[in-house]
């Protein structure tokens, strides 16, 4: 295992509130949110017709021709990696072979390429089979997206993606972290990408009853993580990638470095394939034991990125896991939910999350949880409501949740 420090250099962002980095980070900062209704397929016989949808050309990414032979999440990804190449000083093309084959992908996705799969079953079913892309099968599945990216910049490194549900770009980003400590190669693109915002996937979530239905007149108001009035979580769709890095080879290069990657923890409650444990101990133990592996206490924590998914039982329970976690510590501790401004984009929220405590350690900017305005008596924390906060942060923790009972937390560090 190398000692030395694992470090993030670079970053890209597609999300529905902001294209490209800076603005993602203005947006974030200044609690805009990028709700909107749905314009990707009718949903007007829906009773939740409101995401956070991402407005960008997927052509300016992958040429035309090959547009239909892709899912809509992949030019999201490729777009997303070619930003955090560019701010993090390092491209592909401009290095030998032995260099890009020390270049890995570590991406998560919880539905990856199930948009892609829904276009061609439907051309299947009403057969039209003569147009459906010849690569329906190796296009539709998750792997895809890594081993795209992995193409568009001609790495050799290894190319895995891990679909672990909402957690999966927060295991990517571990995963990581754990691979550059081992001296497996020496850069990792890493982050994730989802974009499940189908038909079919829209209708899966109103039968479980998990979405809000209440405000599709307002879109903007639909996520309101920890507040009393709040009914389900919004849909969305984003693109966030880093560049990872051991702290020697960034000084080298005289890269950028946004903070640390200092520790990663996971835990299962093995209980349901839906609900949490009402106990919150697991996603307890996964955040405690990120900080064990970061060497640090809870009272060096100075903000927490929330799961915060708007849905009524999650936000308590991950309020009480917060709690067990840190103990008189986490009264003290600010936090937010930054799906209040972006919805929920299944496996990559994780990777969204820490884009936004990224930019709290450059710009000493905490961002807020939007919508709060009555705050559930349940959920008694510091969510920072409202409106962002200057604060200073030497470490902060992102949590996340997902279904089938797994907790995935990382720890991030000021360097």
């Amino acid at each position: 295992m190398h000692n030395e420090r694992i470090v993030i250099t670079g970053i890209g962002a597609l999300s529905p509130n902001g294209i490209g980095r800076e603005n993602y980070f203005a947006a974030v900062a200044a609690g805009r949110s990028g709700v909107r209704p749905i314009t990707q397929f009718d949903a007007a016989t829906l009773p939740c017709r409101i995401a956070g949808e991402v407005d960008f050309d997927p052509s300016e990414w992958v040429d035309p021709k090959n547009i239909r032979h892709v899912a809509r999440v992949v030019p999201m990804a490729i777009a997303a990696t070619a930003e955090a190449f560019r701010d993090a000083k390092l491209d592909p093309a401009s290095v030998d072979l032995e260099t890009r084959r020390q270049m890995g992908v570590m991406l998560g996705s919880g539905g990856g390429a199930v948009e892609f799969s829904e276009r061609m079953y439907e051309l299947w079913y009403k057969g039209a089979t003569k147009q459906a892309s010849i690569y329906s099968i190796p296009s539709g599945t998750i792997g895809t997206i890594a081993s795209e990216i992995s193409m568009a910049y001609d790495l050799h490194g290894f190319s895995h993606l891990i679909s672990t549900g909402c957690t999966s770009s927060t295991d990517a980003l571990g995963y990581a972290y754990r691979n550059l400590k081992l001296g497996v190669c020496d850069y990792i693109i890493t982050g994730g990408a989802d974009a499940t915002i189908t038909e079919a996937v829209m209708t899966g979530f109103c039968i479980m009853r998990i979405v809000t239905n209440s405000w599709n007149e307002q879109p903007e108001g639909g996520s309101r993580p920890f507040t009393r009035n709040r009914d389900g979580f919004v849909l969305g769709e984003g693109s966030w990638m880093f560049v990872m890095e051991r702290e020697s080879t960034a000084r080298a290069r005289g890269a950028h470095i946004y903070a640390e990657v200092a520790g990663y923890g996971s835990t299962c409650d093995a209980y349901h394939r839906v609900r949490m444990d009402d106990s919150g101990e697991e996603p307890a133990r996964a955040m405690s034991l990120a900080m064990k592996d970061a060497a640090i206490d809870p009272g060096d924590v100075g903000y927490v990125n929330y799961h915060g998914t708007s849905t009524d039982l999650n936000d308590r329970i991950e309020t009480r896991a917060v709690k067990l976690a840190f103990g008189k510590a986490a009264t003290k501790i600010a936090g937010s939910s930054t799906k209040s401004m972006i919805g929920h984009p299944q496996g990559a929220c994780g990777a969204a999350g820490v884009a936004a405590t990224l930019m709290a350690f450059r710009d000493d900017t905490l961002p807020p949880t939007v919508n709060l305005d009555v705050p559930d008596p349940e959920c008694d924390l510091d969510y920072i409501p409202e409106i962002g906060r200057r604060a200073r942060i030497d470490a902060a923790v992102c949590n996340t949740i997902a279904f089938g009972s797994k907790n995935s937390a990382l720890v991030l560090k000021r360097v």
